[in-house]
Parts: C-alpha cells; sequence; structure tokens
C-alpha cells in the first residue's frame, strides 16, 4: 500500500481540516480504523502517529491521521480553539471519512479528548489506548498564580520543553476544559482501555493515571507503568510497547 494522499474536510464555518486516512486492505477491513490523537499543540507527524502509522500499513489496517484546527497544517487559529472544538474536529472526521468502530489511540490530551469523543459516540468506539494521557489537565497543571493570569489576562505563555516556540494557553481553551472535567465521578465508558504512562513524567503524574483507571466504569481497563518513562514515551522501547499494546487490543476484540 503507498502512503496516504493528504485529504481535506471543509466545513464551512469551522476551519478546514486537514487529515491521512489508511483504508484497510481487503481481509483487515472488518478491524476498527486507528484513529490517532495528538496533544496539545502537537500535530499528526509526531513519533508516535508515524511509527502507528507504519505498523498500520504492514498489518493492513485502516488509520486515521489528522490536525486540529489550528493546529499542523489545518486551517484556524491556534489561539481561538477550545478543548471542545478539538474534540469536534475529531467527531467530524469519525462521522464523515471513517465508517465502522474506531480504536482512539490518544496522547497526553487526545488522551482526555478520547475519554470525551467515547462518551459522546459509545457505539463507535470499540476500545482506547491512553499514552501519558492527560483528563483535567486544566485542573491540576496549572499552578493558582497561572490560572490567575490565564482568567485576568486571556492567556498564558511559558517556554516549551518541546519545541522553540512558548506554549500558549487562552482562557477560551481553559475554560472549555474546566467545563469538560471527567475525573469528578464515574466515567460512563465500557469498552476496553488501555493506559501507559511513564513514572518520571514531569508533565503528567502517574497518581492521574490511577485515578483515570478508577473512575473508568469499564471493567477491562490495564494501566502499564514504565518507572523510567517520561512524557513523550518516544523511546524505541516506548514505541514498541505501544504498538504491542494496540495490536493485543485488537487482538482481543477480533477474539
Amino acid at each position: 500500500m503507498n502512503h496516504p494522499s493528504t485529504s481535506f474536510l471543509d466545513r464551512g464555518e469551522r476551519p478546514r481540516l486537514v487529515y491521512h486516512h489508511r483504508r484497510a486492505s481487503p481481509d483487515r477491513a472488518a478491524m476498527p480504523t486507528l484513529v490517532f490523537l495528538p496533544g496539545y499543540a502537537s500535530d499528526m507527524t509526531g513519533t508516535k502517529a508515524l511509527a502507528l502509522d507504519g505498523w498500520a500499513q504492514a498489518e493492513g489496517l485502516a488509520m486515521l491521521r489528522f490536525d486540529y484546527a489550528g493546529c499542523g497544517a489545518s486551517g484556524g487559529d491556534f489561539e481561538s480553539q477550545s478543548l471542545a472544538d478539538w474534540r469536534d474536529d475529531a467527531l467530524a472526521l469519525i462521522d464523515t471519512v471513517v465508517s465502522g468502530p474506531v480504536v482512539l489511540i490518544g496522547s497526553s490530551m487526545g488522551g482526555w479528548l478520547a475519554l470525551l469523543i467515547a462518551l459522546a459516540r459509545p457505539a463507535r468506539v470499540a476500545g482506547i489506548v491512553g499514552i501519558a494521557a492527560a483528563p483535567d489537565f486544566t485542573m491540576w497543571g496549572f499552578s493558582q498564580e497561572d490560572k490567575m493570569t490565564i482568567l485576568t489576562e486571556g492567556r498564558l505563555e511559558k517556554p516549551s520543553e518541546y519545541g522553540p516556540e512558548p506554549m500558549v494557553t487562552t482562557r477560551t481553551f481553559w475554560q472549555s476544559g474546566e467545563g469538560n472535567r471527567v475525573l469528578i465521578g464515574e466515567i460512563a465508558i465500557d469498552c476496553p482501555v488501555r493506559l501507559i504512562q511513564g513514572q518520571n513524567d514531569p508533565d503528567v503524574p502517574w497518581q492521574y493515571a490511577l485515578e483515570t483507571q478508577k473512575q473508568l466504569r469499564s471493567q477491562d481497563v490495564q494501566l502499564l507503568l514504565i518507572k523510567d518513562g517520561d512524557h513523550r514515551l518516544s523511546r524505541d522501547g516506548d514505541i514498541a510497547l505501544l504498538i504491542q499494546t494496540v495490536g493485543n487490543l485488537l487482538g482481543s476484540l477480533e477474539g
């Protein structure tokens, strides 16, 4: 199979989305489509997304990668977007581009979005894999001083450890995050969930993976803790574990 061509989703008032949709080989057509959900201010060309795409190609599996509005190659202004906007970007693609069940693979903020998408489309989501998933990080990921800056000035700018550009958080995004928290009670999701979490993650304390596992209604939840794992989980061994985890989840769905 060749690399899928770049495609575009035009939606009227909302920004145009850029995506790559790899179709399954005929003998794997009944399998769920893998949907990769990048982290905050990230895009579909990250190490984990491309590694999964290469594996999907080798296995004949369908996969969807895309950029949220205001991120990567998609249209729109980054600082105008909210958490709910990015959830709706993913839902628009799942509803219009993909047919059949999906397995959501969410990195950091993408793990939060995976939970929100599964709550919105329970009949479509066959499984979830969270990689350093960060649900509710607007609540626990900022100091009280940071929150006051966001609310009074409308935006917070901080140096980023992951690139030359500063990390910007807007009041629009922060308020949307606070309005879409999931760890405040039972998370009404029943599909299998796999959480991969580094215990040396400076951005997402691993205790939040335990909290997510506890709040999920599903009884089929597994948490893999990597003692020396960082936030990115992009080392060769981390990528191998991610692919193995996705493969095992798909295998359990076949069974």
